[in-house]
């Protein structure tokens, strides 16, 4: 499923953003600012998505939703707060598209006959070569 502008904004509107410091680049810094940007969005109590695509996010996204089912996506790449918000938001809207995407079921399909013949065909030839290298009984 595809996020339309208008539901980006929706999910802007629900996701919490906390900082903390970061373990990344950024010189005398590093150690002063609080450059790492955790987000976190309630998927248990969201009003966007309807039940269905909310079991398919905690399913999906198992491994990044906590107990009180939260979303936690984190970025610590960037120098700055609002590089770092950026990312994660991107991020963000990411996972939840990968997760709410629908795989297209698999046809079976069955060879056609002039491919099965074609197979023994070649399987015979095969055979027939390799029993002219065998040494006559005698």
């Amino acid at each position: 499923m595809k996020l339309t502008d208008e539901i980006k904004k929706l999910l802007e509107n629900e996701v919490r953003f906390s900082t903390s410091r970061s373990s990344g680049p950024g010189g005398q810094n590093v150690n002063k600012v609080n450059t790492r940007v955790e987000l976190r969005f309630s998927v248990t109590e969201t009003l966007i998505f309807d039940e269905g695509q909310k079991s398919r996010i905690l399913e999906k996204l198992k491994n990044k939703i906590n107990s009180a089912g939260e979303l936690i996506l984190f970025s610590q790449q960037g120098r700055t707060q609002m590089e770092n918000k950026e990312l994660v938001t991107i991020n963000f809207f990411k996972v939840l598209e990968n997760a709410l995407r629908t795989r297209k079921a698999r046809i079976k399909t069955a060879p056609s006959q002039a491919s099965v013949k074609q197979r023994l065909e070649t399987k015979k030839n095969i055979s027939a070569k390799k029993k002219l290298r065998k040494p006559p009984e005698l």
